[in-house]
């Protein structure tokens, strides 16, 4: 589910589950990963990117919402588990080292907000959109989310995000300053970890 690999003093984080949506044991395999990385001290620098055609599409709702005997969440986890999420995002946004979303494919809802708690983004070309659905699916936002969209992207861009829903491809992202780079599938983690390595030793050992 989780991989985590070096390259010199950068960490590749993949993450591979049905569509990346978070899910109780892929987020225990987060923060043991982030656990190794924080152990390695600095330099040090994390790149995170997905697998197939997602980044991450974000929360599980339809593993949220299923009966625990079919296989759905239990009551314990439906309470703790945006909970979870959320701190997750909080981990990634204020951890010791500099850190880069290589954002390979789709990034939805709380998939397009974990990528905005890293440092820097990178997004591929010709393939996915980065999207806040919430308001499309009534789903009122966290104020903890709406912290890291107003803390990361331009306000105009933020309320856009926020009160359209729009699908945002990799050039349009770029030109609304909601990633920082733009570039071809083979560019990208070359890019990602070229961003990561050249401040690798930023890191707070």
């Amino acid at each position: 589910m989780i991989d985590l690999e070096r390259q010199g003093d950068v960490f590749v984080l993949r993450f591979d589950a049905p569509e990346n949506r978070f899910r109780p044991d892929g987020l225990d395999a987060w923060h043991a990963a982030l656990d190794r990385v924080e152990a390695a001290g600095s330099p040090a620098a994390l790149v995170t990117t997905g697998t197939g055609k997602f980044y991450s599409n974000g929360l599980d709702l339809a593993w949220l919402l299923s009966p625990s005997e079919q296989g759905g969440a239990t009551a314990a986890e439906r309470e703790t588990y945006i909970p979870r999420v959320l701190a997750l995002m909080a981990r990634i946004l204020t951890f010791p080292t500099i850190t880069v979303a290589a954002i390979n494919g789709h990034a939805f809802g709380a998939g397009a907000q974990l990528s905005l708690a890293h440092d820097y983004r990178v997004m591929r070309t010709g393939r996915g959109y980065w999207c806040m659905p919430e308001i499309d699916l009534k789903a009122p936002l966290h104020p903890g989310m709406t912290a890291i969209i107003q803390a990361r992207v331009p306000r105009q861009t933020a309320h856009e995000l926020v009160v359209t829903g729009t699908r945002y491809d990799a050039e349009t992202a770029l030109a609304k300053r909601i990633v920082d780079r733009a570039v071809d599938e083979g560019a990208l983690l070359p890019t990602a970890i070229g961003i990561a390595q050249g401040l690798a030793a930023k890191a707070d050992p």
